[in-house]
C-alpha cells in the first residue's frame, strides 16, 4: 500500500513537472522532486536518479558556471 501511495504522489509530481516543462514554470526541479520521491521505493528510478545527478554536474562544469561564480565574487 505504501509503495502505491509513493507511485502515485511521485508520478504525479513528475506528471506537473513535464507540464510545466511547456507552460511557464519550475518544470525540470519540480521532476526532479518527483523523481527523488519515486527513487525511496524503486530502484529503477534511484538510478535515474543518480544519472540525471551525473548529466546536471557535467554540464555545470562545462558550463563554467562555479568559475563565473568565482570571478564576480572576487570582482565584488
Amino acid at each position: 500500500m505504501k509503495k502505491f501511495f509513493i507511485a502515485l504522489i511521485g508520478g504525479t509530481i513528475m506528471l506537473i513537472g513535464f507540464v510545466m516543462v511547456v507552460l511557464p514554470g519550475p518544470g525540470l526541479p519540480i521532476v526532479a522532486a518527483g523523481l527523488a520521491i519515486l527513487a525511496t521505493e524503486f530502484i529503477w528510478a534511484r538510478r535515474a536518479l543518480r544519472n540525471a545527478k551525473g548529466t546536471a554536474a557535467k554540464v555545470r562544469r562545462k558550463s563554467g558556471l562555479k568559475e563565473w561564480l568565482r570571478r564576480r565574487r572576487e570582482a565584488a
